[in-house]
């Protein structure tokens, strides 16, 4: 298993002992930014300080501050997961520190290899919860509805729907392509919900193989199977209060889906390996691309699990059929991506927007994200540029001749504008096109625009 490639995350390592460091330190990786604090005091001051991407606490029973400690880097740090790893194997201690926030609870000692993974699911964890950023100015309100890019009635729609859901205990399924969004929208409903303050946890049923998601789902027992050495409480009994995010449920084996199905209608379970029924209460959004309908006609997915799941059903249009979202949402990306990269582009040229607006965007928001952080590293000028947007396998549409005159005619109507705004200076005006002033001079000799009070060009 590679190292995590940590340049780019800073994790912070709380109260470790000396002989557990070197685990910590192999599976991070060498090039790791780990900053490690030896106490509380040290440990507070740290969290005001300084961002950090994963925070790791040792845990032990006689420590009366660690639960505070926890709750504190929570509210310091509330987007950053907390890690809590310790001797203890009780119950009470794992299920206390998840309803604090904690985003797994792991048992020393543990492997690299493991340790390494489980950083690594907290990482993604991070990146999914704040999936929704990218269509924010400002990550105080990442989980505001009424930030969202939402220009096309079908979306409006979508939002709408999910405002009135979010405020309720329903259980929600989210069907809609890949990449459509699905992921952020169930972290919008959970933090605008009366839950926003209880655990959110979400699994991605199809990333876990068939023999371990039983286990990840609802737990097992020390010794439940083959390599059960520890207790482990899985993902509904952490859930608890709050909500899980089931996101392809489409790909769970019938016999996860019956004993899924009693989850929802009895509200309780067994871990695997126990006998010990243990009740939750967690409110449930489910996602899926695939048609359930067809599933459920090919024996693939029970009949009466849909019916629970899809109480409240919300769809989601893929970006072909919301063109009018496309320039707007790669604005709000763009401003995004030039914020975390470090960099100055104000727009995209004409050009460069007309390619994007065109391209049908099999991957949605996700892809359409991939391509406009490439633009950005890429780009040298102050506006994107057509030759700086890579689009695997595509090829811009053969426009007959006729089709260019209204074309020309958009394209003198922005550069009448440009210029206007300029006070007819045309070396502002190429700034705002993004073109070179040489370039503009050109189009202005070859639309034939002219003005009484030129300035010069320079």
């Amino acid at each position: 298993m590679q190292s995590i490639p940590v340049p780019k995350y800073s994790i912070i390592v709380y109260a470790f002992p000396e002989e557990r460091k070197p685990c910590i330190a192999a599976a991070l990786g060498t090039e790791a930014n780990l900053t490690f604090i030896p106490n509380a005091k040290s440990l507070q001051q740290e969290l005001k300080k300084n961002h950090f991407d994963v925070i790791v606490m040792h845990f032990t029973p006689d420590d009366p501050s660690i639960f505070d400690l926890l709750a504190q880097a929570r509210n310091l740090l509330p987007f950053s997961p907390v890690i809590m790893a310790g001797s203890s194997e009780k119950a009470e201690y794992i299920v206390e520190a998840m309803k604090l926030g904690a985003c797994d609870f792991v048992t020393l000692p543990i492997s690299t290899a493991r340790m390494e993974l489980v950083v690594r699911r907290a990482i993604k964890e991070r990146e999914l919860r704040n999936e929704i950023d990218y269509l924010r100015g400002r990550q105080d309100i990442i989980y505001d509805f009424n930030m969202i890019v939402a220009e096309s009635p079908s979306i409006k729609k979508v939002i709408r729907s999910l405002k009135k859901f979010a405020h309720t205990d329903s259980t929600i399924l989210i069907t809609g392509d890949t990449g459509t969004g699905k992921s952020f929208l169930s972290g919008s409903i959970h933090y605008n919900s009366p839950r926003r303050h209880k655990p959110f946890i979400k699994i991605n049923c199809v990333n876990i193989p068939e023999t371990l998601l039983e286990s990840e789902l609802f737990g097992h027992e020390k010794g439940a199977f083959t390599g059960a050495e520890k207790l482990r409480i899985g993902r509904f009994e952490q859930a608890n209060g709050g909500t899980i995010f089931l996101d392809e449920i489409g790909e769970i084996s019938m016999e996860i889906q019956t004993k899924l199905l009693r989850v929802l209608e009895e509200k309780s379970f067994e871990r695997v390996g126990g006998n010990k029924t243990i009740s939750v209460d967690v409110r449930v959004i489910a996602a899926t691309n695939k048609d359930l309908h067809q599933q459920i006609a090919e024996g693939k997915f029970r009949e009466d699990l849909f019916y629970r799941i899809n109480v409240l059903p919300v769809h989601l249009p893929p970006l072909r059929e919301r063109p009018d979202c496309i320039e707007p949402l790669s604005m709000a990306l763009l401003r995004k991506g030039c914020a975390t990269l470090r960099k100055r582009i104000n727009t995209f040229t004409p050009m460069a927007m007309e390619i994007i607006r065109n391209y049908d965007w099999p991957g949605n928001i996700r892809q359409l994200t991939n391509t406009i952080e490439r633009a950005i590293i890429l780009e040298e000028r102050e506006a994107i540029h057509p030759e700086s947007i890579s689009i695997p396998n595509f090829h811009a549409p053969t426009i007959p001749t006729r089709s260019f005159e209204p074309l020309a005619a958009h394209e003198k109507e922005l550069i009448l504008k440009s210029l206007k705004d300029n006070l007819w200076v045309q070396k502002n005006a190429a700034r705002q096109l993004g073109i070179s002033p040489r370039a503009l001079n050109y189009k202005i000799r070859k639309f034939g625009i002219t003005h009484a009070n030129w300035r010069i060009n320079r």
